[in-house]
Formats: C-alpha cells, sequence, structure tokens
C-alpha cells in the first residue's frame, strides 16, 4: 500500500509540473525576431548574408559538438563490461535531461543580462535574469542559436563527472546530480565569465578570458568529478589494507580510441565555433593549435610510456589527448602555433601527475581520469592564457608580451573555479548522500549495475557465453566432488 502511495504522488507531483511548466509558458509574451526576417537585413543584402553565413558556420558547429556525446560514451571502454550500460545511461542523460533544464532556467541564469543576443537584458555581475524558456524576447533566431551552441557546452560539462563516479553510483541521485549541475552550478560560473559577470570585468589586463571553456567547462567539471569520487568512494578491491591500489583493467581499448578519436574531431569544433561566425577568420589559427594541442599530448605519453614500461600505452595517450585538447582550449584563440604544442606537452605530464598523485595521495578512485585530464588541465590552460597570448586576437597579451596583468585575471579566474567546484559539489553531493545514499549496494556493485539499475546486460551475447563457461566449470567442479567421494 505504502509503495501504491508513493507512485500515485510521484504521478500526481510529475503531472503538477508538467501543467506549471505549460501554463507559464503559454502565458509569456512573444516579442523577439522569431522568423529572422526583421533584425537581420534585408532578403540579397550583404547584412543578411553575413548573418546567413555566420549563424550556418554556429549551428553546423553545435551538430558537430553534439556528437562528441557519443564519444565520451565510448570512452566507457576504461570501465569493465558489467557496468557500461550504467556509464552509458549516465551520458545519454546529461544530453538530454541536461538540456532541457538549461532550456527551463541555466540559460537564464548564464546569459542574462549580458546582452548577447536579443532577450537577455536583465541581470547583474552575478546572476542573469532574462531568457528562461527562450520566451518573450529571447524567442528570436539569434538567442534561440546561442542556446543551442551553449546547450550542447553544457552538457559536456555535466558528463565529465560521469567518468568519475562511474561503476558505483545510484541512478535516481544522478538525474538529481545531473540537473543541479545543467541548471544552476555551471551556468552561474558561466555567467561570470561568458555573461559579462564579474570575473570578465577584473581590473586586470582585458578581465578574466576563456575562449572555449578551460574553467567553465573544464576546472568545474573536474573540480565536481573530484567530490562526487571523494564522496562516492573507490570501487571494490581498488585499494588494499596497506593503502597501495590495484589496476581494474577496462574491457575494451578499441572502444577508448574512437572514443578520443571522435571527442578530437568534435574538439574543432569546439574550439573553432567558439567564435560565433565564419567570418571571423582567425578560425583557421585556432583549428590549427586546438589539433596541435592534442597530438603534442598524446605524442608525449607515447614517448614517456615508452621509456618507462618498455611499450607505448595506447590507453594514457588516449588521456594524453585530451588533456592536450583541454589544456588549449581556452587559450586557443590567444596564441601561436608553437605555443599550443608547448601547452599540449606540459598537459600530457599535468595529466600522467595528477592520476598519480589522486590515486596514491588523495586515495580517491577516478576510473576515466576525469580530475587529472579535464580538472588539472583547465586550471592549467587558463593560466596558460596569462602566459602564452600574444596580442595578436582580443587584445589579451601574456607574459611572453611582457606583460603579467593578464596572469593575474586568469589566476584569480582558475582559483574561482576550483573553489566553486569544490565547494558546490561537496555541497550538492553531501545532501544527497544523506538522503537518498549515492552508491548502490555491494551486491549491485559485484554483480554489475547494468542488470540492476537498467534490467540488461550491455552485451546480452557477453552474458550467455559467460553464463555457459560458468555453469561449465560449476558441472565440472560437481562431477571431481563426486569423484572424490566416491
Amino acid at each position: 500500500m505504502r509503495v501504491n502511495k508513493s507512485r500515485w504522488l510521484n504521478i500526481v507531483y510529475f503531472i503538477m509540473c508538467v501543467s506549471c511548466l505549460v501554463y507559464f509558458s503559454t502565458r509569456l509574451v512573444f516579442a523577439g525576431d522569431p522568423s529572422g526576417t526583421v533584425n537581420y537585413g534585408a532578403d540579397g543584402s550583404i547584412e543578411r548574408l553575413g548573418y546567413s553565413i555566420n549563424f550556418t558556420w554556429t549551428l553546423v558547429a553545435a551538430f558537430l559538438i553534439f556528437t562528441m556525446q557519443a564519444g565520451f560514451a565510448m570512452l566507457g571502454g576504461f570501465l569493465q563490461a558489467k557496468n557500461m550500460l550504467g556509464y552509458i545511461a549516465h551520458c545519454f542523460v546529461d544530453g538530454t535531461l541536461g538540456a532541457i533544464v538549461f532550456w527551463v532556467v541555466g540559460f537564464a541564469l548564464m546569459f542574462g543580462g549580458s546582452n548577447a543576443a536579443p532577450g537577455l537584458e536583465k541581470g547583474n555581475a552575478f546572476i542573469g535574469f532574462s531568457g528562461f524558456f527562450l520566451s518573450s524576447g529571447s524567442y528570436d533566431v539569434e538567442t534561440v542559436m546561442l542556446w543551442l551552441f551553449q546547450m550542447v557546452f553544457v552538457t559536456k560539462a555535466v558528463t565529465i563527472i560521469a567518468g568519475a563516479v562511474a561503476e558505483r553510483m545510484k541512478f535516481v541521485p544522478y538525474l538529481i546530480y545531473s540537473s543541479c549541475v545543467c541548471g544552476v552550478i555551471y551556468p552561474i560560473y558561466g555567467h561570470w565569465i561568458w555573461g559579462g559577470g564579474w570575473l570578465s570585468s577584473l581590473p586586470y589586463g582585458a578581465g578574466c578570458v576563456d575562449f572555449s571553456g578551460a574553467s567553465v567547462i573544464h576546472t568545474v567539471g573536474g573540480m565536481l568529478a573530484l567530490t562526487g569520487a571523494w564522496f562516492l568512494g573507490p570501487r571494490m578491491n581498488k585499494f588494499n589494507p596497506d593503502g597501495s591500489s590495484n589496476a581494474i583493467p577496462g574491457h575494451n581499448i578499441n572502444l577508448v580510441v574512437l572514443g578520443t578519436l571522435s571527442l578530437a574531431f568534435g574538439w574543432f569544433a569546439f574550439n573553432a565555433g567558439s567564435t560565433l561566425g565564419a567570418t571571423d577568420l582567425r578560425i583557421s589559427v585556432i583549428a590549427a593549435n586546438t589539433f596541435l594541442g592534442g597530438a603534442a599530448g598524446a605524442s608525449v605519453i607515447i614517448f614517456a610510456s615508452y621509456i618507462i614500461f618498455g611499450y607505448a600505452d595506447i590507453g594514457l595517450s588516449c588521456n594524453g589527448a585530451l588533456a592536450g585538447l583541454v589544456g588549449v582550449t581556452g587559450a586557443c584563440a590567444y596564441i601561436p602555433p608553437w605555443a599550443a604544442i608547448a601547452i599540449g606537452v606540459l598537459s600530457g605530464i599535468i595529466m600522467w601527475g595528477t592520476v598519480i598523485f589522486v590515486e596514491t595521495k588523495l586515495k580517491v578512485d577516478d576510473p576515466l581520469g576525469a580530475v587529472a585530464v579535464h580538472g588539472a588541465n583547465g586550471i592549467w590552460g587558463m593560466i596558460a592564457v596569462g602566459i602564452f597570448a600574444d596580442g595578436t586576437y582580443g587584445g589579451i597579451r601574456g607574459c611572453i608580451t611582457g606583460s603579467l596583468e593578464q596572469l593575474k585575471a586568469q589566476l584569480i579566474g582558475a582559483l574561482v573555479a576550483m573553489a566553486w567546484g569544490l565547494c558546490t559539489g561537496a555541497l550538492l553531493f553531501w545532501l544527497l548522500k544523506i538522503t537518498m545514499g549515492l552508491r548502490v549496494s555491494e551486491l549491485v556493485e559485484y554483480e554489475g549495475v547494468d542488470i540492476h539499475l537498467h534490467g540488461s546486460p550491455c552485451y546480452p551475447a557477453q552474458a550467455e557465453i559467460t553464463s555457459q563457461l560458468e555453469t561449465a566449470e560449476e558441472e565440472e567442479t560437481a562431477q571431481r566432488d563426486m569423484t572424490v567421494l566416491k
């Protein structure tokens, strides 16, 4: 009876929420330019052509960035096969439910007051107040375009944490966490950097700048990943009683390599698309720097692992490539190509060192290396702007031009991102832990979250073969025991 009552209460609550959503959406007045026929030039004009080129560039970039969600999902090859579906489910939820939450509230909190597009006029230096539901003045072709581009960004930021909490987190708390990050945590810090907030107005250099998300996406995401993994605790058999750690091999390195290549391809759109227009010819430099950073990060790990282990560790090299891509993300528009190589090399080294530090010193179990790849290199990427920016784009001048002012702003932005991610993450995961619990039971973790939380193994054929092998082994053991008894 209690279960039925709870189920009916959940249904009633859901209906009330949907009803309120529909009601308030219909009460908003449409006042933008939803057809693009009023404010974007006359048909056939040069002005109209410029808008069309930039709209097309930004939208295609958004489409490509969305495909990166598949790349994140394929990184689940680092995990055990019995938990692959659980990880994919997290990635899927981030790209769907997270997007809806960002549409309802996150986008308004992030860009309200920025005047970046029509309908985004209300807000202050700390938070935005306009753009909810993409209604009223924000029901405009330019604002909707900006929302779509920023939506695919937030769904990547929230998925970073999925790799750190994989194989042991309950599904419902993950849904709540994902909604909170997309609706509040990510947008508020994003407002401070990209929404005309206080960090962008610091009295040092050009204020804190972050071209494609070194701090907004990767540092905040990495710090949330660290707190999530810490509150969850390590996986079974990860650490021994003496504190030493054990490697838990993944099940499919092929998927990891394909996922890395897929993410690297999407990263071209991720960074170059952040110009929001193909008429900005700096896109060639941005794209080249993106590639060079990722390639340098992979290369340094390939050589280093060969020297240390006697073989090239391809899985670690994939994380080296992703680290290089993260490291160059914040600076890609402001630096010369040689600096992208330097940033990528240092990113790979930072990634490997952070993996060792997190596991051996902090005793935190991070299955995909999210803290090392994203958190540590997001911080490094912010600092790199203040060091390598050459002043040829946006007037951003780093240490190589003889100025320390930009570095001051970047350090402040990185420290604030760390503090924001750690504090909000700790509060969120603590509340989830004391209210509904974060971690699955030992039985569920032992048998795998796939069958218990999602009703099916990720690889049914493999599960059937494994079951048959176990049955055969049991029969062989029984026959052996009978022989001994006789």
